[in-house]
C-alpha cells in the first residue's frame, strides 16, 4: 500500500438523469427520488474505490452546488428571482474573457438566496440522509475512510447576501452556530468532515490590489476562521479537512492572493488537514512556501496534484513529482494527494472537465501516488 494516500476535494460528475432531476428541483420542481440518489452514490463510491482512492465521499451528487445547497437546510434564506451573476473582479483587465465566462457560468442557473430572517438549522434530516447514503455505499464498496463536505460560514456569507442582521460579524456568527449542527452530525457519524472555505483565498478579489487591500482581506480571513473555529469547537482537529481555493475556473488568476500571504491565518483553523490548489499554473510553485516553515506536528498537507479545470490527463510521473515536493517537507505519511478542487462544482455546469476524463485524471492521481512512495 502506498504511504502517500489519495483523495479528492468533493464534487464528481453526476449521472445525466440525476443532473436533470437536480435542475428541475432547482426550478421549483419535484424533490429528488431518493432511490435514484442512493443508486448513483453507490456507483460513485464503487468507482472511487476501484480507481484506488483511499478517502472517498458521495461525490456531492445530490447537491446543486457546494454552497447554495444550504438554501434547503437553513431558515431565514429567501429564494429570489435569479440574479445576474456578479461581475468577477478577479478578471479585471480581461473584459472580453470575463464576458465569455459570464455567458456560460454554471451559477446562472443556480438560485442564489438572500438572508431575510433569523438563521437556524431547520432540520438535520437532510444531512442525516447524506450520511446514511454514503455509509451504505461505503460498506457495499468496501471503502476505507469516508468524508463528507459542508459549506463554511465564510463562504455562505460570501455568496448569500445578508438583508436581515445588518452587521457582517453578527451574520457570520449566526451562520456558524447554524452550520455547527451539520458539522457535529458528520463527526458523530464517524465521517471525516471537510469544510469548504473558498472565501479564504478567492475572497481576495473583493478588495483592491495593494497593501491596503491585502490587510483588509487578511482581516476578513481572520474573521471567517474565527467563526469557523467556533462552529468546530466540538469536532477534533484531526477529523477536519479545510479546503481552500482561488476559484475553480479556467482563467488568468492574475490577481490571486499568494498562499504565503494568508497561510499563517489559515493554519490557526481547527483543522489538521489543509487542502489547497497546487497543480494549476498559478499555484504549482507554492510548495516552496512550506519549506522551512514550522508546521504543527499533526498538520497533514492535502495538495492538489491534479488540475480540476483542464481536460489534460496528467502523467503519473508528473503527479509523483508534485507529491514528492511535499513528502520531502513533511514526510509521505503527512501528505494526502488530491485534486485542486471539485470535478463538478455545480450540477448546472456544462463546461470544465469532461466526466470520463475526470475519472481518468483520478486514475492518474492514484498511479502517481504509487510512484511517489519511497
Amino acid at each position: 500500500m502506498p504511504l502517500v494516500r489519495t483523495t479528492h476535494t468533493g464534487s464528481l460528475p453526476r449521472p445525466a438523469p440525476l443532473l436533470a432531476a437536480l435542475t428541475e428541483r432547482e426550478r421549483g420542481g419535484a424533490p429528488l427520488d431518493q432511490d435514484e440518489v442512493r443508486a448513483a452514490v453507490a456507483d460513485c463510491v464503487r468507482r472511487q474505490v476501484e480507481t484506488g482512492l483511499d478517502v472517498v465521499n458521495d461525490g456531492e451528487l445530490a447537491k446543486i452546488s457546494y454552497v447554495t445547497y444550504v438554501r434547503g437546510r437553513l431558515t431565514g434564506l429567501a429564494t429570489v428571482e435569479t440574479r445576474q451573476p456578479r461581475p468577477n473582479p478577479a478578471l479585471d483587465g480581461f473584459p472580453e474573457y470575463a464576458q465569455r465566462l459570464s455567458d456560460r457560468t454554471p451559477f446562472r442557473d443556480v438560485r442564489i438566496p438572500v438572508c431575510r430572517g433569523p438563521v437556524a438549522y431547520a432540520d438535520p434530516g437532510a444531512v442525516e440522509a447524506d450520511i446514511a447514503t454514503l455509509r451504505a455505499a461505503g460498506d457495499a464498496a468496501g471503502a476505507g475512510e469516508l468524508f463528507l463536505s459542508a459549506a463554511s460560514p465564510g463562504v455562505i456569507a460570501m455568496f448569500v447576501d445578508d438583508e436581515h442582521h445588518g452587521d457582517r460579524l453578527a451574520y457570520l456568527a449566526a451562520l456558524a452556530e447554524a452550520m455547527k449542527t451539520e458539522y457535529d452530525a458528520i463527526h458523530r457519524a464517524g465521517l471525516v468532515l471537510q469544510v469548504d472555505c473558498p472565501d479564504l483565498a478567492a475572497g481576495r478579489a473583493a478588495f483592491p490590489d495593494g497593501e491596503e487591500g491585502l490587510r483588509a482581506h487578511r482581516e476578513r480571513v481572520a474573521e471567517n476562521v474565527a467563526a469557523l473555529n467556533t462552529a468546530l469547537r466540538d469536532v477534533p482537529r484531526e477529523r477536519v479537512r479545510l479546503h481552500m481555493c482561488w476559484g475553480n475556473y479556467e482563467g488568468p488568476h492574475h490577481r490571486d492572493v499568494p498562499l504565503r500571504d494568508i497561510l499563517d491565518i489559515v493554519l490557526t483553523a481547527r483543522a489538521a488537514t489543509i487542502s489547497f490548489e497546487a497543480a494549476n499554473p498559478r499555484h504549482a510553485h507554492e510548495w516552496a512556501v512550506f519549506a522551512g516553515r514550522a508546521l504543527p506536528d499533526d498538520t497533514v498537507l492535502m495538495p492538489g496534484v491534479i488540475d480540476s479545470t483542464t481536460n489534460y490527463v496528467e502523467h503519473p510521473e508528473l503527479v509523483a513529482q508534485r507529491i514528492a515536493h511535499y513528502a520531502r517537507i513533511v514526510g509521505p505519511d503527512r501528505v494526502l494527494a488530491a485534486t485542486d478542487c471539485g470535478m463538478a462544482t455545480t450540477a448546472t455546469g456544462r463546461d470544465g472537465v469532461d466526466p470520463r476524463i475526470a475519472w481518468a485524471k483520478l486514475r492518474s492521481l492514484t498511479e502517481g501516488a504509487t510512484l511517489a512512495t519511497p
